[in-house]
């Protein structure tokens, strides 16, 4: 591998989701970025045109690679072949970053096309810990798992999320993927169902709840209002609050690295290097009242 360009301190952690209508205008024009991020599915072909634009962009930027089919929370366990595949191409990229999502998407003979919420209970979290560590011990690497934005609910859970991932973490020598946009999502449809309080406010205390020693990446995205439900869709720019949410987790867990995701409706480049810029701005905006008192 070539080496990484070196990157200015506003943009070492802020990175875009790199999709195919960007590939060839994010080679010719480089801009500055922390990271590119990539769905690791997209690339399991062997050679071909993909996985050699993939090869491309990892010679101007770090890549993270991002699953949506490892399954982990799948009381079925690990897909082998889907970890067979995944194994070679962290061979092949050598990424900064491999995470996936704490869910499940496979049963006896079936795998679902969304990502399934897992109970937050003590019998999940014992599955949930023993595939990650199936998956970092044939990756020879801690993964980042996310935070799903869940659209139905579990009766049997015992544990709140927060505690849920902390505890996954320290068991299994994970980290932890937070998507500021799907906890406000989760709590946007919470308050739909008739829950009390200040959507804002729970997300807070969410926040403050993680660990922050765990925490490797950031998620902002836009979502959409569907009148009785709020859909993490990835197809707009970033909203008010959840960036007010993200000036309050900068402030908790610093400037770690943080990604604009945009997956539907995808505009132009520039309109992603833009929501960049505002995420730096927005990191810059946390961190100056610690500089000054500290």
């Amino acid at each position: 591998m070539s080496a990484i360009p070196s990157r200015t301190p506003l943009t070492a952690f802020v990175g875009i989701g790199w999709r195919h209508p960007h590939y060839a205008a994010l080679l010719e024009q480089q801009p500055e970025l922390g990271f590119i991020e990539v769905h690791s599915e997209n690339f399991f072909a062997p050679g071909g045109a993909a996985l050699a634009v993939l090869r491309e962009g990892r010679e101007h930027y770090p890549v993270s690679l991002h699953g949506v089919g490892l399954s982990l929370g799948s009381a079925h366990g690990i897909d082998p072949w889907h970890l067979d595949q995944l194994a070679r191409l962290v061979q092949a990229t050598d990424p900064v970053r491999v995470s996936d999502h704490a869910s499940f998407a496979r049963g006896p003979g079936a795998h679902a096309s969304d990502l399934l919420p897992v109970p937050m209970s003590r019998a999940a979290l014992d599955t949930l810990c023993a595939n990650v560590a199936r998956v970092q011990d044939r990756l020879r690497r801690p993964i980042a798992v996310e935070n799903l934005s869940a659209y139905v609910q579990w009766t049997d859970a015992d544990m709140h999320e927060p505690d849920f991932l902390n505890t996954l973490a320290q068991r299994s020598g994970c980290q932890l993927l937070v998507d500021v946009n799907n906890i406000y999502v989760n709590a946007l449809n919470a308050q739909l169902r008739g829950a009390p309080g200040d959507p804002l406010e729970h997300c807070r205390r969410w926040l403050d709840a993680i660990a922050p020693q765990h925490v490797a990446e950031m998620h902002l995205a836009g979502h959409m209002h569907c009148g009785d439900i709020v859909i993490d869709d990835h197809g707009s720019r970033v909203h008010a609050a959840v960036w007010t949410l993200y000036r309050h987790a900068v402030q908790r867990f610093g400037p770690v690295p943080t990604l604009i995701e945009w997956d539907t409706d995808v505009p132009e480049l520039g309109v992603l290097l833009d929501e960049a810029a505002r995420a730096r701005l927005a990191a810059q905006q946390a961190l100056v009242p610690q500089e000054l008192t500290a």
